[in-house]
């Protein structure tokens, strides 16, 4: 059994290592390069395809895989809105994803992003660096005085609204699809706008789907409490970018936290070298802001999330190439 795993930094080699020692029977083929149209001939003789998810997994690359006779394309992320599915499944390719890596390092970063911009940090941070060692202005806000209004309630959402009621915030959540633990704590809404109209603090946790793109726009900012909070540690295809920023420049929204970003593929995890060589003016401009804090898709940049992703994609991919079968296996 051999598998080529794409796009592999150096903080996923000791993982990748102690699953292949724990596996003798399969041979794993490390390589640095992502999968592109470009990279794709290094599959050729390989069973299966270990991914992560940064560029497009189109049906040119799909129909490659096909003609190499790759059974499994698993992704060491949750996201598979860049799969070309009926390219997939015309190719026989059965796709996986881990679906829960670290529920709880997601959410961690959520709230520490929000108690950054509760606290000022980004403009004492900078003060103290000039030498400025005072308080005024910048008066903090507690959180829990504020109601925290959670998009979905999965796995990380879930684990997010235990962290905020720690801190002692009122906690209300939307989703389509309601948690009976949840629901009996009484803690719905029943419409979006509910929420958007209510809460303080906006945490999103929602997946990519065509439902969701640009969910918070012009309109729906329009009905958001003065001064609210935004985070987004979920899928940058969430925001309009735009309307956030003349949302931000109104004061409707008072502060953000961005771990992702709709155009965020070529720019999130690049060294640009300087802040001026940076390719994307939004960002430029969204960077240089007091009340909003970027970050490139790093939350769940832990250790534990780290060797989960690696090891429930290849534990996937060995099962689809020996059985055909994985609980991990995404259908469309």
């Amino acid at each position: 059994m051999k598998i080529i795993v794409y796009g592999v930094r150096d903080d996923e080699k000791p993982f990748l290592k102690e699953w292949e020692s724990n596996n003798p029977n399969v041979d794993v083929k490390i390589d640095s390069d992502i999968l592109t149209t470009d990279t794709v001939g290094n599959a050729n003789g390989f069973d299966g395809v270990v991914a992560f998810q940064q560029a497009p997994y189109s049906a040119e690359i799909l129909n490659q895989l096909g003609s190499f006779g790759v059974k499994v394309l698993s992704l060491r992320n949750v996201g598979v809105d860049n799969v070309d599915f009926a390219a997939a499944n015309q190719n026989n390719i059965k796709v996986t994803n881990v679906p829960a890596y670290s529920p709880q390092a997601i959410a961690e970063f959520t709230v520490t992003q929000l108690m950054q911009l509760l606290r000022n940090t980004k403009i004492y941070n900078r003060k103290i660096s000039n030498g400025n060692l005072t308080w005024a202005p910048n008066i903090a806000t507690e959180l829990n005085q504020l109601t925290v209004g959670v998009f979905a309630t999965g796995r990380i959402g879930r684990a997010a609204i235990q962290i905020y009621k720690g801190f002692g915030a009122k906690v209300i959540a939307y989703d389509i699809f309601k948690n009976p633990e949840l629901e009996k704590e009484g803690i719905y809404v029943d419409t979006p706008d509910e929420l958007y109209q209510q809460a303080d603090v906006i945490s999103l946790h929602a997946p990519a789907v065509k439902e969701n793109e640009h969910m918070l726009n012009d309109k729906t900012f329009a009905e958001m409490k003065d001064g609210v909070i935004i985070l987004n540690p979920a899928r940058g295809s969430l925001i309009d970018t735009d309307a956030l920023m003349r949302a931000l420049d109104s004061g409707k929204v008072g502060g953000a936290a961005l771990d992702v970003y709709e155009d965020e593929v070529g720019i999130f995890n690049h060294d640009f070298g300087s802040f001026d060589a940076i390719s994307d003016e939004r960002i430029k401009n969204l960077l240089k802001r007091d009340n909003v804090l970027v970050t490139p898709h790093l939350a769940f940049y832990t250790k534990t999330a780290v060797q989960s992703m690696v090891n429930t994609s290849l534990d996937a991919s060995r099962d689809v190439i020996s059985t055909g079968e994985s609980d991990k296996i995404v259908k469309k």
